[in-house]
Order: structure tokens, then C-alpha cells, then sequence
């Protein structure tokens, strides 16, 4: 897969790559699948590439022209909108939603407007984009639809799966890989230890590819 990043577009790294395996994984030729916080595209490329009809969305104009960049160089349609989540999509479904959103703990709970943070920066625990992701998108799977969310363990996997639960979904998670932590993580640790997030002296994570799965009718 050929990926060109634009300025002010982050750029992909290993918990993009666990999530772009999964989605291949779960996808079957002629499916619907959606790509939210698309950033470069490199997850709604997986799901094209891997025959499926795919949709993406992110905030950021600069992600929108890069996902449109990209996929013309590979030689996909991805059907890139921009606009807040799942609002570009109001009233469709979908067979497999993905979306590696930003979950850095940020300084406070305001989210970043603009600037590279926006691409990271998740309030003060992580999970604002996340916790919304998990409410809304059920709403917008097919029955028997899949969603699949990657992030740290930092932000807590057990909410996630409580959350998915509450919105109807069966949820588990699919993908366990232990590693240092990320740049951006060891850059904020002590910040995270202060807030009790990361435990003292721990400079190490795991990256969780979760799945919720909605009922059959």
C-alpha cells in the first residue's frame, strides 16, 4: 500500500497497522465498512483494498484531501467526508466500523481545535472521542455488524467493553500487544502518573484492538 502523509495529517504508527490487520480480518468482499478519524487513510485503504465499499470521515480538511490523495494512488474509492465522527453519515449502516481515535490524555478537558495536537489529544483521561464512538456507533451497524476500536490500555479496556455492553454490542477484546511507550505517552508520563493513570516508574503499555459485535435480528 502506497501512503503519502500530508502536513498537519499524523502520521500512521503500530496501533494504526494492529487495527488495519483486524479490519482485513474481518471484512468480506461487497461489505459496507467506515473509517472514523481517518487521519491518512490508511485504515479505509485496508478496508478497499480488501474489497469492501468504504466511507471515512475526520474533522481536519488537510485528512480529507490526504484520504482522497491516497486512494487515488492505490487505486480505491474511498467515499471521504468531513465532519464530526458519524455525522457525515446520518440515517446509513454499516458492516464493520473502525476507528483508531485520539486517546492521549490530554492537559485539560478541552479538546484541540486545530494544531497537530488535535490529532492525539483526548481530554483529561483519554476517552472523549472513545467514550462517544462507543455510544454512538452502534446506531449505524447492520445487524450482526462489527466494530472495532484500537487503543492503549492507559485509557482502560474494561470501560470500553462496559461501554459497548451498555450500548447493545457484544464486546471483547480481540488483540493484546505489550510494548514501551508510545512518543507521545513517555512524553506525558509523569503527568500520567500524577493522575494515577500509569503506574509509578512504568514506562510500558498495551495496545488493545477491541470488538463489539451487534445481535443478529
Amino acid at each position: 500500500m502506497r501512503l503519502i502523509v500530508l502536513p498537519g495529517v499524523f502520521r500512521p504508527i503500530s496501533d494504526t497497522r494492529m487495527l488495519a490487520d483486524s479490519v482485513r480480518a474481518h471484512l468480506g468482499d461487497g461489505q459496507r465498512a467506515l473509517d472514523l478519524c481517518t487521519g491518512s487513510g490508511a485504515i479505509a485503504l485496508a478496508a478497499a483494498s480488501a474489497g469492501a465499499r468504504t466511507a471515512a470521515s475526520d474533522v481536519s480538511r488537510a485528512a480529507v484531501l490526504n484520504v482522497r490523495i491516497n486512494a487515488r494512488l492505490n487505486g480505491v474509492r474511498v467515499d471521504v467526508r468531513r465532519g464530526d465522527l458519524l455525522e457525515p453519515f446520518a440515517g446509513e449502516q454499516f458492516d464493520l466500523i473502525a476507528s483508531n481515535p485520539p486517546y492521549v490524555p490530554g492537559r485539560t478537558d478541552r479538546l484541540p481545535t486545530g494544531g497537530p495536537e488535535r490529532a492525539w489529544d483526548a481530554g483529561l483521561d483519554g476517552r472523549a472521542l472513545l467514550d462517544r464512538i462507543c455510544a454512538e456507533a452502534p446506531a449505524y451497524l447492520r445487524p450482526g455488524g462489527t466494530l472495532l476500536l484500537v487503543h492503549s490500555s492507559l485509557i482502560d479496556g474494561g470501560a470500553t467493553l462496559e461501554r459497548l455492553g451498555q450500548a447493545g454490542l457484544r464486546a471483547e477484546i480481540v488483540e493484546r500487544v505489550p510494548g514501551p511507550l508510545g512518543p507521545l505517552m513517555a512524553a506525558r508520563a509523569p503527568q500520567l502518573e500524577a493522575r494515577g493513570l500509569l503506574p509509578a516508574g512504568r514506562r510500558e503499555e498495551e495496545l488493545l484492538v477491541i470488538r463489539g459485535v451487534a445481535d443478529e435480528p
